[in-house]
């Protein structure tokens, strides 16, 4: 699929690279690990090491355990995000412009609207660890929901069930729809997971910027991969 020559598509490819120019800061920093759940009556959600939380409270782990945060190299906005008054083939033209800017490939390249209209529902959504809504979702729920929207995959709730759950692959195997797993926090669990999407680059909930895309060959990400997997179809 290609570009039409419409003004709208024109105007929103000026908004989307100013958007999206990258800011360098400090390559490390140092904060309290912070998460934030969203509310819900009875629901209790179950984590690693047998710890279980209840959405609707706040959780702060010591200084001592203070994690290095995140690389933020582009600014995650909602407002981002498809306008609604655009025809169908713009809404496609419009998807294509943005996640080749995203994940720094030519327009031609990318044929799965799918999967980016899927991502897009999710752009910018905050970080909150056992979130399962657009106020606030965690890595493994988002991973959940577009695998199961896309690749028709029923993937378990967190990120170490999703890595015992898939079939481990090589990195010459790794193609678009695999899963990406990080151990982000200094256990030796299964801490964080993503989608692999093209050009090194996964679609993941980021703790620091929300649903975002990042780059594999970033430092922090390079120490932190784990391992790759794939699940199949049902």
């Amino acid at each position: 699929m290609t570009l039409t020559s419409c003004n709208t598509v024109s105007k929103l490819s000026q908004s989307i690279k100013a958007k999206t120019t990258q800011v360098k800061l400090k390559p490390k920093r140092y904060l309290p690990a912070i998460a934030a759940i969203p509310e819900s009556d009875n629901e209790t959600i179950e984590f690693l090491d047998n710890i279980s939380v209840k959405p609707g409270r706040v959780y702060l782990k010591k200084a001592s355990d203070a994690l290095e945060a995140e690389p933020v190299l582009a600014k995650t906005e909602r407002a981002d995000r498809m306008p609604d008054n655009l025809t169908d083939v713009e809404k496609a033209n419009w998807l294509q412009l943005k996640y080749s800017i995203q994940m720094d490939i030519a327009v031609e390249e990318i044929n799965n609207i799918p999967l980016l209209q899927k991502i897009d529902e999710w752009w910018g959504t905050p970080y909150a660890l056992g979130g399962s809504s657009k106020r606030g979702v965690d890595c493994s729920y988002f991973t959940l929901d577009v695998m199961n929207a896309i690749y028709h995959t029923n993937l378990k709730r967190t990120a170490a069930e999703q890595y015992e759950q898939s079939e481990k692959i090589d990195w010459s195997d790794l193609k678009e729809g695999d899963l990406i797993f990080f151990k982000t926090d200094g256990s030796r669990s299964i801490s964080h997971v993503g989608i692999y999407m093209t050009n090194n680059k996964f679609a993941h909930a980021s703790t620091s910027q929300g649903v975002t895309i990042s780059d594999l060959s970033e430092p922090y990400w390079q120490k932190r991969l784990y391992s790759l997997g794939r699940v199949l179809k049902n």
